[in-house]
């Protein structure tokens, strides 16, 4: 499975040939290093690790340092592995957006989505409250109600939606349709929405 890290730079909009409004999204795509070249012999599985986005020597450790000097190249911010990767000559190699993808390709999309805190069953789980705001129910228009029986089983059994932190999860979007390569820009442009905020580093996968 090929893939490269991005980042995603925002949202916009295509017209296909019959004239049909597509929603889009715009990702950085690359060009990403190879760091590491992981083997069954040695590391138990294979998988290859790359790495994308500059970063400053004086924000790195003396180890990632290192690991970045046996590539051959400069500190990253990101580094991720991929499985079952194809063929690849070795340390160093940097990989494009246009090597990967093409248009027409299936994707795989996946970006830390945004988290929004500590919220109630009406905004994390869509609940519509009690019910009306007559007949003494003045204060439970946002409340999730009846959670679970009394005497037995005498405890809310696990996974009852309620409230809690939402958001700022890992999610991945399968499927979405490669549009454009812009290669000369180092960008992706796929059909649809991935999670996540601007600016924000996602996984593509083919």
């Amino acid at each position: 499975m090929s893939g490269l890290i991005g980042k995603k730079i925002g949202m916009t909009s295509f017209f296909d040939a019959s004239g049909k409004y597509i929603p889009c999204t715009v990702i950085e795509a690359g060009p990403c290093v190879v760091t590491q070249v992981k083997t069954k012999d040695h590391d138990g599985y294979e998988a290859v690790q790359l790495a994308f986005d500059e970063k400053k020597e004086k924000h790195t450790s003396s180890a990632m340092k290192g690991h970045f000097e046996k590539a051959k190249t400069t500190p990253k911010r990101r580094a991720v592995e991929f499985r079952h990767f194809e063929a690849v000559k070795g340390l160093g190699e940097v990989l494009t957006v246009d090597q990967i993808f093409a248009e027409g390709d299936f994707v795989d999309v996946a970006g830390t989505s945004k988290g929004k805190g500590f919220q109630g069953v009406v905004k994390r789980h869509g609940f519509s409250g009690v019910g009306g705001s007559t007949h003494g129910q003045h204060d439970r228009s946002r409340a999730p109600g009846s959670l679970g029986a009394s005497s037995d089983p005498s405890r809310v059994f696990k996974g009852m939606r309620m409230a809690g932190r939402t958001g700022g999860t890992r999610i991945k979007m399968q499927n979405l349709t490669v549009v454009k390569v812009i290669a000369e820009k180092n960008l992706l442009i796929v059909k649809g929405s991935i999670a996540g905020a601007k600016g924000s580093y996602v996984t593509i996968e083919k």
